[in-house]
């Protein structure tokens, strides 16, 4: 299953212990596949790096090269018109429809309004859990 993660839910999932984090367990035991363009990849390294500075146990660069190899990298995509309110969030739309990808998993409000669009589906990281991983 291919799935798309908001930045927030990918830095807390690297950082802290929780949903986020039991996102990334699955998807190290290759029970979930990670889609990415180059767009989202700079806003996970400059976040990241952000946190990292604050938490400088966690090594930010080598989870991001990890990233780069076993995730699939699409090309980024420009949307002809704008989706969600904040022009920021788009970059998960594209990437979505780039890839053919139906899930993005974020917390984000203005992602989560738009979930049903171009048939992509939004939905928390705890709600991805319950619905798809749950054993």
């Amino acid at each position: 299953m291919k799935i798309i993660l908001d930045t927030n839910v990918l830095i807390s999932g690297i950082f802290f212990t929780g949903p986020p984090y039991q996102i990334l367990k699955a998807w190290r035991a290759a029970k979930v596949k990670l889609v990415v363009s180059p767009e989202i990849l700079e806003e996970y390294q400059r976040v990241g790096e952000e946190l990292a500075s604050k938490y400088p146990s966690v090594n930010i660069q080598s989870f991001l090269n990890l990233l780069t190899v076993n995730a699939m990298i699409v090309p980024d995509l420009s949307l002809p018109e704008r989706i969600s309110e904040d022009p920021d969030d788009d970059m998960f739309l594209a990437c979505a429809i780039s890839s053919k990808c139906k899930l993005i998993i974020s917390g984000d409000n203005h992602l989560l309004r738009v979930s049903g669009v171009k048939g992509i589906r939004v939905i928390k990281p705890r709600q991805f859990l319950d619905e798809y991983l749950s054993e």
